[in-house]
């Protein structure tokens, strides 16, 4: 197969441009995340204020209110209508609150606080706008990759962590669509930054024709479902970690250090649906490879499975996501019990991916993809 060099060259800057943006996604992204945090705690501290200044208020007018009646009973002659007007009322210490907010500080006032909030969400939409223009950009790579080298552009383990997190972005970018979620990003982007630089800074290899035992419509079949089960996978695997992150630190209940990182979160109850949602396509997505892996492996080596180091670990990370959805349909199970299960499913799938790939030797030791 001949290589089209200036294709090659395009889609190279295509890959670095992506990662830039990514990058630049991920700084927008958490200093959002640092105004969500800061607007929440202004919320959480304004409602505390407000809650002091009613009970002060409301024990100033029972204090008074008790005065009044006991002047009222000290008289002998006073007839019932002064006494009447010694009894608490609704309207006696029905609060100012227009009073109580002059009384907050200015950071703490309804305007401040919905202006931040307001910043943040700017900044949240900004996030948004760049996570997609990268998404484009990166499946400009992808695709001019596969066009230089006139096959399909995942034969190395560099094209490889490009088109998983290729769909890991785009399966993201789908569910995290609304403000709630957004701040969901830096947690999502820093896994994918970090792939990205790995693969373009340990794993690049030029544009190169596919070996022979990789030469086959299995190959494009077998690598395609996975990649798209294990883009899945590390979504619903970044969930189920915020999820054990945010019942650790329930909402308006945050502490110590973990307390910076937690406050900005969804409801846990959301992060949960979330990794479920996903896990839910995973499982069957990423199942599909690993037959269609083995339907390839008794093509080429005349076995249907050979318990290589990959398959091997490609199927545990299979039965540990089947593993999660039945414990979370278990009472006694669901909740973190479940989640950490969906955890080390995600752990197997990156062990998989640099360990396996990297330094075991074994039947998928060929084109730089182990």
């Amino acid at each position: 197969m001949q290589i089209d060099p200036q294709l090659s060259e395009f889609s190279d800057l295509a890959f670095r441009s992506a990662e830039a943006l990514y990058l630049l996604a991920l700084a927008v992204s958490l200093v959002y995340y640092g105004m969500v945090r800061v607007g929440a705690d202004r919320r959480r501290q304004r409602a505390e204020e407000l809650e002091k200044l009613q009970a002060e208020h409301s024990a100033r007018a029972t204090s008074t209110a008790k005065v009044t009646v006991g002047a009222g009973a000290a008289g002998d002659e006073a007839d019932s209508d002064v006494a009447d007007a010694g009894e608490v009322t609704g309207e006696d210490i029905e609060p100012d609150f227009a009073v109580f907010e002059e009384q907050l500080p200015e950071r703490l006032r309804s305007e401040s606080v919905s202006k931040t909030l307001d910043r943040a969400d700017k900044l949240g939409g900004i996030t948004q706008s760049l996570v997609w223009l990268a998404i484009a950009i990166h499946a400009v790579f992808v695709i001019l990759r596969g066009l230089a080298a006139n096959r399909f552009p995942w034969g190395n383990l560099f094209e490889y962590v490009g088109v998983v997190t290729l769909f890991a972005m785009i399966v993201a970018a789908l569910m995290i669509r609304r403000k709630a979620m957004r701040v969901m990003w830096p947690w999502v982007l820093t896994p994918v930054v970090g792939l990205l630089f790995y693969a373009g800074t340990k794993l690049y290899a030029e544009t190169a024709p596919v070996v022979p035992a990789l030469q086959s419509y299995w190959f494009v079949i077998h690598v395609s479902v996975v990649s798209i089960g294990a883009g899945i996978g590390l979504i619903s695997g970044m969930a189920s970690l915020m999820y054990l992150v945010r019942r650790a630190q329930p909402k308006g209940e945050e502490k110590g250090w973990l307390r910076t990182f937690a406050a900005p979160l969804p409801e846990a109850s959301k992060l949960d649906a979330l990794a479920y949602r996903t896990a839910v396509w995973a499982l069957p997505i990423f199942g599909l490879g690993v037959i269609f892996g083995a339907i390839w492996a008794d093509a080429a080596w005349g076995r249907f499975w050979n318990w290589d180091p990959k398959e091997t670990v490609s199927f545990i990370t299979w039965i540990l996501y089947a593993a999660y959805l039945h414990a979370r349909a278990t009472p006694g199970w669901r909740g973190p019990k479940s989640a950490w299960i969906n955890v080390f499913a995600f752990a197997t799938m990156v062990f998989n991916l640099f360990f396996i790939n990297m330094v075991v030797s074994g039947l998928h030791s060929y084109a730089g993809l182990n």
